[in-house]
């Protein structure tokens, strides 16, 4: 079955829309979003209507609810906090869904590239083989050249069969990823693996303005109001009592009454709810300084990784000029008969390693720079 072309631009946008790991955040945030209606709503009055015998025997009344400023300013200032947090939460979800397509599509690419240098080289120690072959029967070369080549062969042969084995996983992973349902490789990336920018994610972001900080202080200030509002709720919000006293033969207009009704704190004075308020502020408290400290070492960690990277990404292409002005002559002296077979072995090894290390810090590069602007996010660039 053709496979079909996938650009990093594509597999990203499939991962945030299509994707199962923003399930979870969009979940919370329409929870939080329903916290906030529940919390702004205004209490519901309560009608009671009685008989007596005594007149007037019919007894309506309306319990309206007083929703005092400092119940509700707290209540809801602690709804409104907490969706904040949650619509952070959301955002960065969406951007580490986000990387973990790109750092996926980056080791796909990795793969790729890695399965094709192993092609290359199976075929090119195959072409080493019969020309061994081919001067040990003109009497230039001995049956251990034969044997050496025919070994080198078969490795570069296993190396291409796991290589493409790997590849073939990551493709699976990317589709994964991408919220693709298949039991084959349906996509093939399309993209190069060239070397990022150097400066991506260069931006002087405090940690403290981080999206990662701005929903943990979030947080911490829902639980801050929450507490609050359970301390101020001990007595409880009071009701007015409006009613109408009526069914009396001597007084046919009826006879209207008000009222006032007070909960009194005899039995519970909200201890438990008040516990719990201040241990998820406790909590609150130690999640933010736990994103503090993890979201700046996470920071420092990726800038260095990507700085390393680069810097071994320069070296490479360096290394690997010479590795194969090194290799062309070696083979073309062992063609020519100049140079022994170990050589040339020796040549296209070192050659090879290095290609493949080139492969492997372009790819820790992509990856160190793609984390970096995640970790940078801040709440205002998140919404750009």
């Amino acid at each position: 079955m053709a496979q079909r072309p996938v650009t990093r631009t594509q597999a990203v946008d499939a991962a945030v829309t299509v994707g199962p790991r923003l399930a979870v955040a969009q979940a919370d945030t329409a929870v939080a979003l329903a916290a906030l209606i529940t919390a702004r709503a205004l209490p519901n009055p309560t009608l009671a209507a009685s008989y007596t015998k005594d007149p007037p025997p019919y007894h309506t009344s309306l319990e309206i609810p007083v929703d005092f400023p400092w119940l509700r300013g707290p209540r809801v200032g602690s709804a409104t906090a907490a969706r904040t947090a949650a619509q952070y939460h959301y955002s960065f979800q969406r951007a580490a869904a986000a990387l973990d397509a790109d750092t996926t599509y980056t080791r796909a690419l990795a793969a790729r590239d890695r399965a094709r240098l192993s092609r290359r080289n199976a075929q090119d120690a195959d072409s080493l083989r019969r020309m061994a072959a081919v001067r040990r029967d003109a009497g230039d070369a001995s049956d251990l050249d034969v044997e050496l080549a025919t070994v080198n062969a078969g490795q570069q042969a296993n190396v291409a069969a796991a290589d493409s084995l790997t590849y073939v996983s990551t493709l699976l992973d990317l589709q994964t990823v991408m919220g693709l349902v298949a039991t084959e490789a349906d996509v093939v990336p399309t993209d190069s693996l060239g070397a990022p920018t150097a400066g991506d994610g260069d931006g002087n972001v405090p940690v403290s303005s981080t999206l990662e900080v701005a929903a943990a202080e979030q947080t911490l200030n829902s639980a801050q109001l929450g507490a609050t509002l359970q301390r101020r709720s001990v007595w409880g919000a009071p009701n007015v009592i409006v009613g109408v006293d009526w069914g009396d033969t001597s007084n046919p207009g009826g006879l209207p009454t008000i009222g006032l009704s007070l909960p009194i704190p005899l039995f519970s004075r909200g201890r438990g709810p008040i516990l719990q308020a201040e241990a998820e502020l406790q909590r609150a408290r130690a999640e933010l300084a736990l994103a503090r400290a993890e979201g700046s070492a996470r920071i420092a960690r990726s800038r260095r990784e990507r700085d390393i990277a680069l810097a071994k990404v320069n070296r490479d292409r360096i290394l690997l000029a010479s590795a194969n002005r090194v290799e062309s002559m070696s083979l073309t002296a062992y063609r020519e008969g100049q140079s022994s077979l170990p050589n040339v072995l020796e040549a296209q090894r070192n050659a090879r390693d290095i290609l493949g290390q080139y492969i492997d810090d372009l790819a820790a590069a992509w990856i160190a720079s793609a984390a970096l602007r995640v970790y940078v996010l801040t709440p205002a660039s998140a919404r750009q």
